[in-house]
């Protein structure tokens, strides 16, 4: 099967195979591509692999390149550098949401521990080693198990509570 690029209709379904013509048809592609909104999936992965064919364009660079092939490297490489700041950009902000998650989750954890701590020490008077060892089997239940815990049972039935379940 032969495809003649320059008689291909103007279409997203060809962009990739017009942007390998030459002259008109593939600066029309170029334009197209450029029209694309950033987060267009054939924006990206086009770029990708223009990016892919650029780097094998530069290498036979030193073999006698085309006009033509300069032409395209220069044209598409602001296109591909953008591409690849907004994927950094995105990449940055799903690291700060996840950042921002995890924190928020170990400031939940701390805040159960202190009112753990702080529950038991205003019963008991102190946290001492034997209090301190049940922290961690209590704050493994949801709070609203371990809180009527901590304001009804005693000292000994608390321990006993966290020795048996050891």
């Amino acid at each position: 099967m032969i495809i003649v690029i320059h008689q291909l209709p103007r279409s997203q379904e060809t962009l990739w195979l017009r942007m390998l013509g030459r002259g008109r048809v593939q600066q029309q592609a170029i334009d197209e591509l450029e029209a694309l909104p950033q987060n267009n999936p054939l924006c990206s992965n086009t770029l990708r692999l223009l990016y892919n064919l650029r780097q094998n364009l530069e290498v036979r660079q030193d073999q006698d390149l085309e006009e033509g092939d300069r032409e395209i490297i220069m044209r598409l490489a602001p296109l591909y550098q953008q591409d690849r700041e907004q994927a950094i950009l995105e990449g940055e902000q799903r690291g700060i949401q996840q950042g921002i998650q995890q924190g928020e989750q170990r400031g939940i954890q701390q805040g159960e521990r202190l009112v753990v701590q702080n529950l038991l020490q205003v019963r008991f008077g102190s946290v001492d080693e034997e209090l301190a060892k049940i922290i961690e089997p209590l704050l493994a239940l949801p709070p609203e198990e371990f809180t009527p815990m901590l304001l009804q049972l005693s000292r000994e039935e608390l321990l006993a509570r966290f020795r048996d379940s050891n």
